[in-house]
C-alpha cells in the first residue's frame, strides 16, 4: 500500500505542473478510475475541468477523446457509423468508429446535447459496449466517461434525467481556486507560452490490477452497516428529501470508500472515507422537496444532516 501511495503522490505532483490546486477533484477522478466507473464534473467555465481530465489521460497513458456536446449532435456522431467503401469496383459497408472508442471519453457540456444523444452514451457507460445496427462492438478496457456540465447558462440545455445521472458513480463539484492559487495560475499561463510535458506514471495493466485490488480491500461490518444506514436514511426524510437514493448508491459508497483507502495508502476502510465519499456519491441521487429548497438548502446540506444523525 505504501508503494501505491507513493505512485499517487507522484501523480499529484505531475498533474500539479499543469493544474494548480484542485487536489480533491483530482483525487475523486482517480477514485472513479479505480472503481471502473464514470463521473460527472460540475463547475463554472474556466475552472480546468477539461484540462484536468486530459492531463489524467496523459499520466495514465490512455487513449483520450473529447465530445463537444451541442444541440445538433447526433448519436452516430458519438458511436460511429457505417460508410460505403469502394475497393476493386466493389462497394462494401465499413464501420467508422466514433469518439466513444477510447479509454477516457470526455463528454464536454453533456447537458447541451439532446436526450437522444445523451442516451447514446448510456450503453457504453453501463455495458462497456456499443451497438450500431445489428452489430455490438466491445470497448477497449479500461473505459471511463467523464462528463462536464456548467451549473449556469441553463438556456438551451437538456438536464440529465435522474436515471441517467444515477449511472455516474460520482458528481464532482469544482470550486474557485484560492487567492494564492489564482496568483500561481496567472504566473503560469499569462507570461510564457511553454508547453508543459508530464511523465507517464501508470498504464492499462497497472489500472486493471488496481481495480481488482480495490474490490479486495476489507471493510468492517459496522462500517458496512453504517453505509446502508446512510443510504436508507435518505428515504426516511419526507420533510427534507422527495426521493431518496437507490441500492446503487450503497454499492457505490462501499466501492468509493475502498478506492479512497487505497489512494490514501491504507488497506482498510475508515469512517473518514465514508464521510468524504458520501457527498459526491449522493448529491446527484437525492431530490430535495419544495420545503427544503424554499429554505435555501442544497443537497450537500441534506447529506451533512444525515451524516450527523447516522452514528
Amino acid at each position: 500500500m505504501e508503494k501505491y501511495k507513493e505512485t499517487f503522490d507522484s501523480l499529484y505532483k505531475e498533474i500539479g505542473k499543469i493544474v494548480v490546486g484542485q487536489k480533491e477533484v483530482v483525487e475523486q477522478i482517480i477514485i472513479t478510475v479505480l472503481c471502473d466507473s464514470n463521473a460527472l464534473l460540475e463547475g463554472y467555465p474556466g475552472l480546468a475541468k477539461t484540462l484536468a481530465i486530459k492531463t489524467m489521460a496523459q499520466l495514465m497513458d490512455l487513449k483520450f477523446s473529447r465530445i463537444q456536446n451541442t444541440p445538433d449532435l447526433m448519436p452516430s456522431d458519438i458511436t460511429g457509423t457505417y460508410i460505403i467503401e469502394e475497393t476493386s469496383g466493389k462497394r462494401n459497408f465499413k464501420f467508422q468508429p466514433g469518439p466513444v472508442f477510447a479509454n477516457i471519453v470526455l463528454a464536454d457540456e453533456i447537458n447541451r446535447a439532446t436526450p437522444k444523444t445523451q442516451s447514446a452514451l448510456l450503453e457504453a457507460m453501463q455495458e462497456k459496449q456499443v451497438t450500431v445496427g445489428n452489430t455490438t462492438f466491445k470497448l477497449d478496457m479500461p473505459f471511463f466517461v467523464l462528463a462536464t456540465q456548467n451549473p449556469i447558462e441553463q438556456e438551451g440545455t437538456y438536464p440529465l434525467p435522474e436515471a441517467q445521472a444515477d449511472r455516474f458513480l460520482l458528481k464532482i463539484k469544482i470550486g474557485y481556486p484560492s487567492y494564492d492559487e489564482e496568483i500561481e495560475i496567472v504566473n503560469k499561463y499569462a507570461f510564457e507560452l511553454k508547453d508543459q510535458k508530464v511523465r507517464v506514471l501508470l498504464n492499462k495493466e497497472h489500472l486493471l490490477h488496481m481495480q481488482t485490488l480495490v474490490r479486495q480491500v476489507p471493510i468492517a461490518n459496522d462500517l458496512k452497516h453504517r453505509i446502508v444506514d446512510i443510504v436508507t436514511e435518505t428515504r426516511k426524510r419526507p420533510n427534507l428529501i422527495e426521493y431518496g437514493a437507490s441500492p446503487r448508491a450503497s454499492i457505490g459508497l462501499v466501492l468509493a470508500s475502498k478506492a479512497r483507502a487505497v489512494v490514501k495508502g491504507r488497506n482498510y476502510v475508515s469512517k473518514e472515507d465514508i464521510d468524504a465519499m458520501a457527498y459526491p456519491i449522493l448529491r446527484h441521487r437525492i431530490i430535495l422537496n419544495f420545503e427544503a429548497e424554499r429554505k435555501g438548502m442544497s443537497t450537500d446540506d441534506a447529506i451533512k444532516e444525515i451524516l450527523n444523525k447516522v452514528k
